[in-house]
């Protein structure tokens, strides 16, 4: 089979796809919230059960990262996500305020593109798959093609469960098929009301180019900012914590730590205690062009990779146990690689004079990629936290936690999610951390209130009050009681 072969049939695949989820999705959207639930809580229960498996299956399949940890981020999407949206309300009447006589009802947009990254391609997928159904949506993924073999499986169990009780055969599919072109399809199709994208960058620029709403988890760059309050040892603990989970792939992950210089060298001492290594400056030059390939996208060959994995293939020599590499910078620019999202355990480290300059450190490193994402700050003073928390350009502000579980709501009261908004700041449609509530469109209902008459009652008030001050009626005032006569007519030919 040639090339052009491979590229219609993924096309016409798709067409297929997403045809049939439409028609299924005008089925789903008819079912009450009770047996969306219904069919949400066993598809959660039944992948649960393969969570450490699948999670094997995907280190193996793509290299990438710890299968403990996404284990971890399995079990996270199938249980604690679940647990969070069992009970919420999201299709039908939602609200409903009796005083006010207003009501909300929750109306699913249609069917969704999703497309889901090669580093989590497990937790992700089940994420978009629960909150999807959970709205009475229906959903079609483009598998990442470094992770289709796990992708394929997890949707098989999903579907397979599903449609075992009582969802729409074709209300999830996926592409087999899979090529550029075919992904192409899916996110233009007409019948496609929404993509949904996490942490697949070059597809960004062909999303917005299909003219759909996109909802974006797009790349951090996260600085973590050390305040001369904190509580050191606990916050260098979260920052290893969270930078060596699953070898530092997930987005709200740390890529930097701006410390004040007041406490930078007990910081840095903390940080060798706990793992870190400091690089000389070769060393960091040597390991920095490793990172990015010539046309600017990270390398594969070094993303979720042990920091023992990274040194080997530099020829750097670092002590056992390393955890994390750590390189000092002073400056901040799109040529320096420590300046960018790394998907692996390494840090850049700032040291600036006090939490002012620090501000403007992490404001520099946001713009400079990440902007609308993730900062994390560790401190005890509540009015430099709110200083942070009022002119960061970003979606979160995480406050004493490890920004990767903190930023997807595990170790946060945030809600659990594995797509993160950005924002407008950051090119999606939403700052949120993604909810079931992001996937619906409300309906707005009031019921009359007030008659007309109340409201033109009140500019006439006005007009009579102006006509006594200037001695006579404006011709404003003329105006408004030929409309207040023509209203009068009107309302006597309705009744």
């Amino acid at each position: 089979m040639n090339r052009i072969d491979h590229d219609l049939l993924s096309i016409q695949e798709a067409r297929i796809l997403v045809e049939n989820a439409r028609e299924a999705q005008k089925l789903l959207a008819a079912y009450p919230q009770a047996k969306l639930d219904k069919i949400v809580g066993r598809m959660a229960e039944e992948v649960n059960q393969y969570a450490r498996e699948l999670a094997v299956m995907s280190q193996e399949e793509t290299g990438f990262g710890k299968w403990q940890d996404k284990f971890v981020k399995n079990v996270f999407a199938s249980e604690f996500l679940y647990k969070k949206i069992r009970d919420m309300k999201v299709v039908g009447i939602i609200r409903e305020d009796k005083e006010n006589k207003t009501m909300d009802i929750g109306v699913p947009v249609g069917v969704i593109a999703a497309l889901p990254p090669a580093t989590n391609p497990v937790s992700t997928t089940i994420y978009k798959t629960l909150i999807a159904i959970k709205s009475g949506n229906a959903i079609v993924f483009s598998p990442h093609p470094k992770a289709r073999k796990t992708i394929g499986k997890v949707l098989d169990i999903l579907i397979r469960t599903a449609e075992g009780c009582g969802l729409p055969p074709g209300a999830i599919g996926y592409l087999r098929t899979l090529a550029a072109d075919g992904t192409a399809e899916l996110m233009n199709h007409k019948d496609t009301a929404l993509i949904l994208l996490t942490g697949v960058p070059k597809l960004v620029r062909a999303a917005y180019a299909s003219g759909k709403p996109t909802i974006y988890g797009g790349p951090g760059n996260g600085p973590a900012f050390i305040e001369r309050s904190a509580d050191l040892k606990k916050a260098v603990t979260d920052i290893i914590t969270s930078r060596t989970f699953d070898y530092g792939i997930v987005s709200a992950s740390e890529q930097s730590i701006v410390a004040e210089d007041c406490i930078a060298e007990e910081v840095r001492q903390e940080l060798r205690r706990n793992g870190g290594y400091f690089m000389s400056p070769e060393e960091s030059e040597q390991l920095g062009k490793l990172f990015f390939l010539p046309d600017g996208r990270l390398n594969p060959e070094f993303v979720g990779r042990s920091a023992e994995v990274l040194a080997q293939c530099s020829g750097l020599s670092i002590p056992q146990g390393t955890k994390v590499l750590l390189s000092e910078q002073k400056y901040v620019s799109a040529a320096n690689p420590y300046s960018r999202e790394k998907l692996c355990p390494v840090l850049a480290f700032y040291v600036e004079k006090d939490w002012m300059d620090a501000c403007e450190k992490c404001i520099e490193l946001l713009v400079n990629e990440g902007r609308g994402h993730t900062l994390v700050i560790h401190s005890n003073n509540e009015s430099v936290i709110r200083e942070f928390a009022l002119k960061k350009p970003v979606s979160r502000v995480l406050v004493n936690t490890p920004a990767t579980l903190g930023g997807i709501g595990a170790t946060t009261n945030l809600f659990p999610a594995l797509t993160l908004g950005c924002g407008a700041a950051g090119g999606s449609t939403t700052s949120d951390n993604v909810t079931p509530m992001n996937l619906i469109n409300i309906r707005k209902v009031g019921y009359g209130v007030r008659q007309i008459e109340e409201i033109s009652s009140g500019v006439i008030a006005k007009e009579a009050t102006a006509a006594n001050r200037t001695g006579g009626l404006s011709q404003q005032s003329v105006e408004t009681q030929d409309l207040r006569e023509l209203l009068k007519q009107l309302l006597e030919q309705l009744t």
